[in-house]
């Protein structure tokens, strides 16, 4: 049974908006720091987004301000918020998570960081 499990990607015009969710089962969510990358065919996998378990978030400077990252405990639920998606954005998204104490959140975008990951949601941005 897959622990992490993305959904809510799609085709999208630019300009336009998703959500990904990520469900995670089988970990005590609340405990883990979780993050989101994104990887497009022959490039290296690209971390987009991270929130600890103490609610500090960290984005790439390519989503700053158009992107939001959040959790829900309560639902063991990682979301992400994408606005004015920019063809650019086109990738397969996945999200992670990492079981660690301490975690510097200035290393939250490495992949190197995490332990377990979901199978990916496709996110394609055109016109």
């Amino acid at each position: 049974q897959e622990k992490l499990v993305e959904s809510g990607g799609g085709s999208v015009q630019p300009g336009g908006s998703l959500t990904l969710s990520c469900t995670v089962s089988d970990l005590t969510f609340s405990r883990y720091h979780m993050a989101w990358f994104r990887q497009v065919p022959g490039k290296e996998r690209e971390g987009v987004a991270a929130v600890t378990t103490e609610g500090a978030i960290i984005y790439a400077d390519s989503v700053k301000g158009r992107f939001t990252i959040s959790r829900d405990n309560s639902k063991n639920t990682l979301y992400l918020e994408m606005n004015s998606l920019k063809p650019e954005d086109t990738a397969m998204y996945y999200c992670a998570a990492v079981w660690v104490t301490p975690f510097q959140i200035a290393n939250a975008l490495n992949q190197n960081e995490y332990s377990y990951w979901g199978q990916g949601t496709q996110v394609t941005v055109s016109s």
